[in-house]
């Protein structure tokens, strides 16, 4: 059975400062239970946002110590299951987020869950993709809010980190600190409205150090596709930073020209949001595994 750090072990910034609170060696399979991003704290629809403990949000669980991690490795977490728990919430909430413009009054709206599924207000049923908005390492130096996505990894929102899917990060300290939190049972690719359907879950993973220098990170990998993904102020600035690492993946690494990786990454090659709505805004860059094997290249695994 895979040790556990339970979600009452949350932190809300990371930093090389905040202590571990499990360590594992490499490979070694751990759990980590995560809470939602209000950290539990909206639970009927009466519940208000002024009634929130701000400093409380987006708490993510651990972190994990992974024995060996060095500053400068990289650190590849497979995730074998990141399961939702529920039930979920969503808010609104006046001049917040991309259509705060629009949105006049504060509302909390709770979702159950039905087997596989959230209902929307009785109405709507959509079916469960359980994935992670925060999940990263500790940087090199400094404190980085969970809310803010970066370099390190943090509150990404991309809905691709889910079950079956790698990451990879640069280690910044020695254990790399590991953590993750901010479960969505279902979000939509930008998430609009500052949030999907937000809940509890459990996350089964491992990790370890694989030999890939130079990998632009972070980086995600599933089985059908190779993805960079990309943080900055602007969406321009953050869309330039996704094309940029993700040819000079496919030129330095997986051995392309620089005229078929940029030809290839129009043809075939997806431009796509994570989120819209953090303090930096996500944008990400999905490359076929099919057309790298092609070519010869498949992503080492140590």
């Amino acid at each position: 059975m895979s040790s556990t750090v339970t979600r009452d072990k949350a932190f809300f910034a990371f930093s090389p400062d905040v202590l571990a609170v499990m360590r594992v060696a490499q490979g070694e399979e751990f759990a980590i239970e995560t809470h939602d991003c209000f950290s539990g704290q909206l639970k009927l629809s009466s519940d208000t946002l002024e009634t929130l403990d701000w400093s409380i949000t987006n708490p993510a669980t651990g972190p994990v110590y992974i024995e060996g991690a060095k500053p400068g490795d990289i650190l590849r977490v497979d995730l074998l299951e990141v399961k939702a728990t529920g039930p979920s919430v969503m808010v609104t909430i006046p001049d917040v987020g991309a259509l705060g413009e629009f949105i006049t009054e504060q509302e909390t709206t709770i979702l159950e869950h039905d087997g596989d599924n959230v209902v929307y207000k009785g109405k709507v049923r959509v079916k469960q993709k359980p994935m992670l908005g925060v999940i990263g390492v500790a940087p090199a130096e400094g404190e980085i809010p969970n809310s803010t996505p970066g370099g390190h990894g943090g509150n990404m929102d991309c809905t691709l980190v889910t079950t079956g899917s790698s990451l990879y990060f640069t280690v910044g300290v020695d254990g790399a600190l590991f953590g993750c939190g901010d479960m969505h049972a279902v979000m939509g690719d930008g998430e609009v409205v500052i949030c999907g359907a937000e809940t509890p879950g459990e996350v089964r993973a491992t990790a370890q150090v694989v030999a890939i220098p130079g990998l632009p990170t972070p980086f995600l990998e599933n089985d059908d596709m190779v993805v960079t993904i990309a943080s900055a102020e602007s969406t321009d600035e953050a869309y330039k930073m996704a094309l940029a690492q993700m040819h000079g993946f496919l030129t330095k690494i997986a051995g392309l020209s620089v005229n078929d990786a940029a030809m290839l990454m129009s043809l075939v090659g997806d431009l796509k949001f994570c989120q819209v709505v953090d303090p930096l805004l996500t944008v990400r860059f999905e490359f076929p595994k099919s057309v790298l094997r092609e070519y010869g290249f498949e992503m080492p695994r140590d």
